[in-house]
């Protein structure tokens, strides 16, 4: 399937209103060729697809549904995909008077809150590493750039289960994960 009759139509600036996905309710077409893969890059049909504004595209077409599948959704068909861990990696973060904006490697950007918050959960080879809900059942990894930086003005805090590392967001605890046993 060409990848350009999927996006004919869309606008991949970061000022655009986001389309209606969650919304559509296409029938299921079959599975698609696209991967994208644990370190962001996206493949069709084993190839990397080079063009950015391609993958913008395409990622605003994208949602999780209940079944823990991926899928490329218009309002006429809907494509699963392969997604080795998380559809978008967290590639930049930034501070201002205590309130942390975290931004995608698409130019996605959530604030952490109240409502949007850090989870730590294992990667596909078990390492422990914060996501964060991005939209549509979509989630971000941590870049491991990004990763750093936060763990940088981390903060021990308890628990009843035992010390996590973390850092509050517009006062809200947010945890990047806990400290070994035998460090504690």
């Amino acid at each position: 399937m060409p990848l350009e009759s999927l996006t004919a139509h869309l606008d991949a600036s970061p000022t655009a209103a986001l389309p209606p996905v969650d919304t559509w309710n296409p029938p299921f077409c079959g599975d698609m060729a696209l991967t994208i893969a644990a370190d962001g890059r996206w493949w069709h049909e084993g190839t990397p697809i080079g063009r950015a504004r391609l993958v913008r595209l395409l990622s605003r077409l994208l949602r999780r549904e209940a079944d823990g599948d991926y899928y490329l959704v218009t309002p006429v068909e809907k494509l699963r995909i392969q997604v080795e861990d998380r559809p978008f990696l967290i590639a930049d973060a930034d501070c201002r008077d205590g309130v942390w904006t975290l931004t995608t490697n698409l130019g996605d950007s959530v604030t952490l809150g109240t409502e949007c918050r850090l989870v730590v959960s294992a990667m596909p080879s078990g390492d422990p590493v914060p996501e964060v809900a991005i939209r549509f059942g979509l989630c971000a990894r941590l870049n491991r750039n990004v990763y750093y930086r936060l763990i940088d003005t981390a903060e021990m805090h308890e628990t009843p289960t035992g010390s996590e590392l973390g850092m509050y967001s517009d006062g809200v605890w947010q945890p990047l994960g806990w400290l070994p046993e035998e460090t504690q």
